[in-house]
């Protein structure tokens, strides 16, 4: 199958980003030493949400951030976030869900750092945001995956959020 250049892209960007949420869970996970050190990974019972929240926000949100470090609940759905999403991409199936559930986080983390620290406004959250956006509009899970499989089950034809 060929596939057009324009399409190459869109799936180069699908699964290097669905790369991308997948390293920072199995990273925090098991605390493999690149953004989150050997002593702080979440198998040993540390956090990998209240660090940030606590001391990472900054601006007008912080406090609303800040009264979340050390929930289970927060960390249970960042973590499951960062797995689903990233497996979703890479695979390219649930490419529609992942897109507009990643697009949340990235505003959510966006907002946890206002102003931003390069730029008064924008920065690579917002642009992950856009891509992920992107991702869900041109169907990218239907190139190079698994997401016309996907999105011929019975589950996927009933809930079309899930293709």
């Amino acid at each position: 199958m060929k596939y057009k250049k324009e399409q190459c892209i869109w799936v180069l960007l699908r699964i290097f980003l669905g790369w991308i949420f997948l390293w920072s869970f199995f990273d925090k996970l098991f605390g493999w030493g690149f953004s989150t050190a050997k002593d702080k990974a979440w198998i040993l019972g540390n956090s990998p949400t209240s660090g940030f929240l606590q001391f990472g926000t900054h601006g007008p949100f912080s406090p609303i951030y800040q009264s979340l470090a050390g929930s289970a609940i927060v960390e249970w759905l960042f973590m499951l976030g960062l797995l689903l999403i990233g497996l979703a991409l890479i695979l390219g199936i649930g490419v529609k869900i992942a897109g507009y559930s990643g697009a949340l986080m990235m505003l959510l983390m966006w907002s946890a750092l206002l102003p931003p620290e390069h730029n008064p406004i924008l920065d690579e959250h917002i642009i992950y945001l856009f891509v992920l956006l992107g991702l869900t509009i041109v169907k990218s899970g239907q190139w190079f995956g698994l997401g016309k499989l996907w999105a011929n089950t019975r589950i996927v034809k009933k809930y079309q959020i899930l293709e």
